[in-house]
């Protein structure tokens, strides 16, 4: 992705996470804002529409990309609403029930993917979207086999764990409200049981900027590295479910930087 990839793990109280999106897309660009709606779509996009003005000067200006609930989400229109053949100069996927989000981008996530990096467009995904950002995605669910890993309330209407093909963006998997939701606890049991390589988890008001096998965490809160562990690793503990080998947390605050390559940990 020449554009750049830009993770956001939720939260309101911290526009300058949405900075190093905004300087990827340039000055007065115009930013496509995809939104499942279900209902309430325009009133969501105001709110979007909002943080990235407040994100400061130059800061582009939105445009609403809306589907409908159980609707598909065409690349194309990343071609449309805009003053020129170029199409939107950024890519911003919003927050939402995570399974819908997948289900508007499954069928065309390759075409898309294509269109971002053919055309350089930055991609930036809010809670929902920066999930759908994952090769492979952890859309949900609060059980693994039955023994719940994170509360209920964060199931996105799931049961099981559950991983879905995503738009492959990012090697690795992505959970986002951690701190706040308990979340880091769902991609811990996905990794340990090897449902996923390895992922990240994103505290709200935290952005986790990759480029060329790195990131960089910015915002208030933190980013939560899992990696697969042998069985008792010693150097940090391991975390199991499932019967996997367990899985090793490493967290990053602000301002440093995250080994993401593979091997994903030193």
């Amino acid at each position: 992705m020449n554009g750049g990839v830009f993770l956001i793990g939720g939260g309101w109280d911290a526009p300058e996470v949405y900075g190093p999106f905004l300087r990827a897309v340039g000055e007065g660009r115009r930013i496509g804002c995809v939104i499942v709606d279900e209902g309430d779509g325009e009133k969501q996009f105001a709110r979007y529409a909002e943080a990235l003005r407040s994100a400061g000067a130059g800061a582009g200006v939105p445009v609403p990309l809306l589907v409908p609930l159980g609707g598909r989400f065409e690349p194309d229109d990343l071609l449309k609403n805009a003053p020129s053949a170029d199409g939107v100069g950024g890519l911003l996927v919003c927050g939402g029930l995570t399974p819908a989000y997948q289900d508007a981008f499954a069928a065309d996530a390759e075409r898309l993917t294509g269109l971002l990096a053919e055309r350089g467009i930055p991609y930036a995904g809010f809670s929902a979207g920066a999930v759908l950002a994952a090769r492979r995605a952890v859309v949900g669910g609060w059980l693994t086999d039955g023994v719940p890993v994170c509360p209920p309330d964060t199931a996105e209407d799931l049961e099981e764990v559950e991983v879905r093909p995503g738009l492959g963006l990012v090697p690795f998997a992505v959970d986002v409200h951690a701190a706040q939701w308990g979340t880091l606890g769902r991609l811990v049991a996905a990794v340990a049981r090897g449902s996923v390589r390895y992922g990240v988890a994103i505290d709200e008001n935290t952005v986790l900027e990759v480029a060329d096998g790195r990131g960089r965490v910015g915002g208030r809160g933190r980013v939560h590295v899992v990696r697969p562990a042998d069985d008792g690793d010693a150097r940090t503990g391991d975390a199991r479910s499932g019967g996997g080998a367990g899985a090793v947390v490493r967290s990053y605050a602000p301002g440093e930087s995250v080994p993401l390559g593979q091997p994903p940990l030193p």
